[in-house]
């Protein structure tokens, strides 16, 4: 996900969107996959399906996954990475050709309902620096084209999943939201092709950012709970900043003569993990009360929300330059567990586990009891297990801020262990860790047991980038020298 700040919160940042034509308003999911040992695709569908979500939306096309969607009844987004963008759109062909192995093989033989195709991610995004400008338009024409050509223009559609700083405010009202002046010409070309095209405009909100980035932004107008201080503009009441942000939106394209064009919320959601504002508690809070609040629509748009929960599983191979809590947006552990009870409508409020998830070993790497803190080899050891492992479960405000110097350390260990599937040598930090049988888990700390490889993937092991393992870091050398 991306993020971007506008006024008194008018906030959103995310991935990827999905709308699906002649549907309900029931909630929909974002189905990532960036993890370093992924449920197998049929495992997910059918977590899907127990869990009554009928739509799902993808950050790719991946043949594997796709072929787990045949015949699931559940309708399907594809997405288009923007490093494809500048080829999409100089060139009809390549357009056709994706088209053709990515949509057309697998809705005419393999019956996965697809609805609609992303094209590009948050392309403008204001931390790209306009990289993707010239390219979304024409890339995002192409691909229409190129689904009339296959007959499939009435059935699949594109989009272009934006993150809501595409749109600003000059005050706290939502009435004086338009689009941002550096991309307000494309923004009106893409919006009325959208409408001519049928098509959706697809928006992703986040409240959680709101807080991450403004220390001074109201808790209570991040849920849907009631603000102390609400919002008036001009009669339409604001407690909450979905509302406020969504309804910008609607006030942006009616300024340019689209107020009526459908608008998806393509992610919304709380991430449990990575942050003091990151927990299950407010993670619970905060979904729920979008479940409860999204059939009574907003001020300017009373009526259901089209959404799209973001995320569907933890990914522990995300990067983390936007924040440690990147890879922690889950409803459901990486294994398939649920983190807290959800009604998501269909359910009874209890969310339905992964079904037969394969572990390794009840075993666990951790320092040894007889190893100091002091030990040069501690520092080094921790920087080379958190730069190929992930620690975002550690430091202040964490579910494992609690931890002591030797069980971060073991934390640490144990996640460089259990990512590389248990070898035997992924335990021998010198003098310093042993396996043990025993689990080390604290409180709300959970020291993971990974799942069984897929088959295709093979061992995992993964680099955060330089930024990212900085801070991981600095927050474990931090808590060891408390």
């Amino acid at each position: 996900m991306g993020f971007g700040y506008m006024n008194y919160g008018i906030i959103a940042a995310g991935v990827v969107l999905c709308f699906m034509v002649h549907t309900g308003h029931g909630i929909g999911a974002n189905w990532g996959t960036q993890l370093t040992h992924p449920l197998p695709p049929k495992t997910v569908v059918q977590l899907l399906k127990d869990n009554g979500i009928q739509k799902v939306k993808l950050f790719d096309a991946e043949t594997d996954v796709l072929n787990a969607l045949k015949g699931s009844g559940i309708e399907v987004m594809v997405g288009i990475p923007n490093d494809m963008l500048a080829t999409l759109a100089n060139s009809v062909s390549a357009a056709e050709k994706w088209v053709a192995k990515n949509v057309s093989a697998h809705v005419s033989s393999n019956s996965v309902d697809i609805r609609y195709v992303a094209v590009g991610n948050e392309p403008f995004l204001s931390t790209y620096n306009g990289t993707y400008l010239t390219t979304t338009y024409p890339a995002l024409a192409n691909i229409q084209a190129a689904l009339i050509k296959a007959g499939l223009g009435n059935r699949v559609k594109v989009t272009v999943p934006l993150n809501a700083d595409v749109y600003q405010s000059s005050s706290q009202q939502p009435s004086t939201g338009d689009f941002r002046p550096d991309i307000q010409d494309v923004m009106v070309q893409i919006v009325t092709f959208l409408n001519n095209n049928r098509a959706p405009f697809t928006v992703n909100i986040y409240p959680f950012i709101s807080l991450y980035n403004d220390a001074n932004f109201p808790m209570d107008y991040a849920f849907f709970d009631g603000a102390s201080t609400p919002i008036d503009d001009n009669g339409r009441i604001y407690t909450n900043v979905f509302d406020a942000n969504y309804d910008t939106l609607i006030w942006a394209m009616q300024k340019h003569g689209y107020g009526n064009m459908t608008i998806l919320v393509g992610e919304i959601g709380w991430p449990t993990d990575g942050d003091r504002n990151a927990n299950v508690g407010y993670a619970q809070r905060f979904n729920q009360g979008f479940m409860s609040h999204m059939n009574k629509g907003t001020p300017m748009r009373p009526g259901p929300v089209d959404a799209y929960l973001f995320s569907l599983i933890d990914e522990d191979a995300k990067s983390i330059q936007p924040g440690n809590f990147e890879r922690h947006w889950g409803i459901f552990y990486y294994d398939g567990t649920p983190k807290y009870n959800l009604s998501l409508g269909s359910n009874s409020g209890a969310l339905v586990p992964a079904k037969n998830v394969q572990y390794l070993q009840r075993r666990w790497c951790v320092m040894s009891p007889s190893a100091s803190l002091d030990d040069p080899q501690v520092a080094p050891s921790v920087s080379y297990a958190c730069s190929r492992a992930d620690c975002t479960s550690l430091g202040y405000g964490t579910s494992c801020a609690n931890l002591d110097g030797k069980q971060n350390i073991s934390y640490a260990f144990n996640s460089y262990y259990q990512i590389n599937n248990q070898l035997d040598t992924a335990c021998k930090f010198p003098h310093l860790s042993v396996v043990t049988t025993s689990d080390p888990s604290v409180g709300t700390c959970r020291f993971a047991v990974m799942i069984k490889p897929s088959s295709n993937r093979g061992n995992s092991i993964f680099l955060v980038e330089p930024f990212g393992l900085l801070i991981q870091m600095l927050v474990v050398l931090f808590t060891l020298l408390r």
